[in-house]
């Protein structure tokens, strides 16, 4: 199944009568024009290394939108980054004596797609970014400076006020590490991916199910059938404070030419919020099944299981996340910021195995409309599981 047989069948599809308005797929463009630019210090104490990484990027993004008519609308986003300096492994300069920072030098098209809206339904074919809900299996990684993209179609349709419905499909994948990585399969993958996501308002939140068919053309065994629920929703405790909580519940099997068992995800994580003060407790499992663990490859995997990033690929006995977190907002004089701070505490799903723990903070600061900076660190600390591991990140944001 290829993306004009797709972009056929969602124009069949928009042409049908259908009740309620929707809004068209996400990262519409909002101005004709937009540039971005963004330096960043990487510094990455790896115990598996005998040198620290010291990585100087800047990237650069410029997108341009035009609308041809009220329905129709093209965008398109070129990226440039830059390696300012060599003492990191970047996956593509080759310097394989220090440690992964995943911002290799790139020069491309990020995205080109073409969007139709309309009153009852809304489409976009073309290389696009991605999230869907919290970015846990299908996400953009917008923290790396090459985001995550996709050739992809998708369709949104609302037959009722409170249901919607989107259909997409995944032909290609562009990865972080860029058309320069020197592993081609670090580069992009070839995908079969029909993903379908069902979305129905409940009160106070949301119940959402989702099918992800993902065949992976380059690394068979990586394919895989995962079909999930999701509920949240949220409720006023008192004059201050408000409570929510999230429950998902998913099972993953090998799908297409792979081999192995079914493996099972639970995420239970209630939280509490006054004002910007945002109060979290987790409990997170990605399971492990016979002779595979439940994977999420085209996540953004950095938001999740810490941020020195030691669990990008689930271990063979699983994961158990547990973790608190809490973030707020804040003034310094008349400039805004935000802070937040998590712990994490990682074991395996499988035979209670201890993995390690990380201690998280960041804060950011607006010194003016457009002009953002920020401080991040990551603090893992082995029980078995890979090395001891710093990062510490400096970086400064510029939208004009």
């Amino acid at each position: 199944m290829r993306l004009p047989l797709v972009a056929c069948l969602a124009w069949g599809i928009l042409a049908s009568p259908l009740a309620h308005a929707v809004e068209p797929p996400a990262s519409s463009a909002a101005k004709p024009w937009m540039l971005n630019l963004r330096y960043r210090h990487e510094h990455v104490d790896d115990d598996a290394f005998a040198r620290p990484a010291e990585a100087d990027t800047l990237r650069v993004r410029g997108s341009l939108a035009h609308r041809f008519s009220p329905r129709w609308t093209g965008f398109i986003e070129a990226e440039g980054v830059a390696e300012l300096n060599d003492r990191f492994n970047s996956t593509a300069n080759g310097q394989a004596a220090y440690p992964v920072v995943a911002d290799a030098r790139a020069l491309e098209i990020n995205q080109a797609w073409l969007d139709w809206a309309g009153e009852r339904a809304a489409a976009r074919v073309g290389r696009q970014a991605i999230i869907l809900d919290n970015a846990r299996f299908i996400g953009n990684v917008a923290w790396r400076q090459n985001m995550q993209t996709f050739d992809a179609a998708q369709l949104k349709l609302k037959p009722t006020k409170a249901l919607e419905l989107q259909a997409i499909y995944l032909d290609r994948v562009h990865r972080v590490n860029g058309d320069e990585a020197r592993d081609p399969l670090a580069r992009e993958r070839r995908l079969r991916a029909p993903l379908l996501r069902v979305s129905h308002a409940v009160p106070g939140g949301s119940l959402v199910g989702y099918g992800y068919w993902i065949e992976d053309r380059d690394v068979a065994s990586a394919s895989t059938r995962t079909l999930g629920l999701r509920w949240s929703a949220s409720r006023v405790l008192s004059k201050d404070w408000k409570g929510g909580l999230v429950l998902e519940r998913a099972q993953q099997a090998p799908w297409a030419d792979a081999d192995g068992g079914s493996a099972a995800y639970m995420l239970v994580e209630p939280r509490l919020e006054r004002g910007s003060l945002v109060l979290k407790a987790g409990w997170e499992r990605l399971g492990a099944g016979r002779a595979r663990a439940f994977q999420t490859p085209l996540a953004t995997l950095h938001a999740f299981n810490g941020w020195a990033d030691k669990f990008l690929a689930t271990p063979a006995n699983g994961l158990r996340d547990t973790y608190v977190s809490a973030q707020g907002g804040l003034e310094i004089g008349s400039r805004k910021g935000k802070w937040e701070v998590a712990f994490h505490e990682f074991r395996g799903a499988r035979g209670n195995l201890r993995y390690g723990s990380e201690l998280d903070a960041s804060l950011g600061v607006t010194l003016r409309p457009g002009l953002d900076v920020l401080a991040k660190l990551a603090h893992y600390r082995s029980d078995g599981f890979a090395r001891d591991t710093d990062k510490l990140w400096l970086q400064v944001e510029w939208t004009p």
